[in-house]
């Protein structure tokens, strides 16, 4: 990795880390803890009755209806995003390479090339970075759809750890990826590919195992770098505190190093470090993050003791 690449990175990583800080600060300006209008629509709310399987369908068929137009919306934002993925995996107009060539230029050692054994191989592995792509596109247009869906039934406290936790979830998983793409993947092939390699003996990837462990290793990343959301959730319901995180730092990171190395998809130090590191540093985020749970939200999220 040159040096403008590395700027690069250090901007997109810092950018999708920081999103969930200010996500966090605007929520807690924007959607109130208790939302007047949830004691005016339970109060104003008509009570249909249920005394039949008809009545039963009639009340239930409205949201049902809703439910499907929404799938269909998502459903459709994945095909065109797909369509989108097929395009680039085929053509070079966007990356001036298609997308696999790209992939294997910037993720694996220089001269990698990859070879197909099955029939249909190429076709399938395509298709399928082509949905993943679709996927990836669509994820806002999905999440949309799915908060539209279930806002109207949520309270107010309810709404603010909704819409905390989608953006983070989301800025999290992106940054993990980020950082795999940069990082993590290419550390780790140049590790596999160049490991016992002799003028006898040469490790000549077929597409379908190289697609796979690319996106494995980036899954990982993803899943990762999660870290800070579910130290932020466990906060909100009152299982931990920041004290507590605090105080737990040097079991933390032996914790973090056992985990590093059990993902680690080689045995080497180097890689170890590479996961080791984000993961203690996210950590530091995650108790970061539990210095913004209010005192009331987490009142207001326990049952009422009698």
């Amino acid at each position: 990795m040159n040096t403008s690449q590395l700027i690069i990175a250090v901007i997109v990583l810092t950018i999708l880390i920081l999103i969930p800080l200010i996500v966090i600060v605007l929520v807690r300006w924007l959607i109130p803890l208790e939302d007047p209008m949830d004691e005016e629509f339970s109060a104003t709310e008509p009570e249909i009755p249920t005394n039949s399987l008809q009545d039963f369908w009639s009340a239930l068929a409205p949201h049902l209806i809703e439910l499907r137009d929404r799938l269909v919306k998502a459903s459709l934002a994945i095909a065109i995003g797909t369509a989108i993925g097929f395009y680039m995996v085929n053509s070079p107009l966007i990356l001036g390479t298609p997308l696999p060539d790209f992939m294997v230029k910037q993720l694996a050692p220089p001269g990698t090339v990859l070879q197909a054994v099955g029939v249909g191989e190429v076709f399938l592995g395509y298709m399928q970075i082509a949905l993943i792509i679709g996927v990836v596109f669509a994820m806002p247009v999905v999440v949309y759809q799915v908060v539209a869906f279930f806002s109207p039934g949520l309270l107010g406290y309810e709404k603010r750890m909704v819409y905390i936790a989608l953006p983070i979830v989301t800025e999290l998983f992106l940054a993990g990826v980020s950082f795999g793409w940069f990082f993590t993947v290419p550390a780790a092939l140049q590790f596999l590919l160049q490991y016992g390699k002799t003028s006898s003996i040469s490790t000549v990837p077929t597409s379908d195992s190289f697609f796979q462990t690319v996106a494995t290793l980036l899954l990982w990343n993803g899943i990762i770098f999660q870290l800070p959301a579910i130290m932020y959730l466990l906060a909100r319901l009152n299982i931990v505190s920041t004290a507590m995180l605090t105080s737990t730092r040097r079991y933390a990171i032996v914790v973090i190093t056992i985990i590093a190395a059990l993902i680690t998809p080689t045995g080497d130090p180097y890689n170890l470090l590479l996961l080791a590191v984000p993961m203690y540093m996210l950590y530091e985020l995650g108790i970061m993050l539990t210095r913004f749970v209010p005192k009331s939200e987490v009142i207001a999220t326990e049952e009422p003791q009698a």
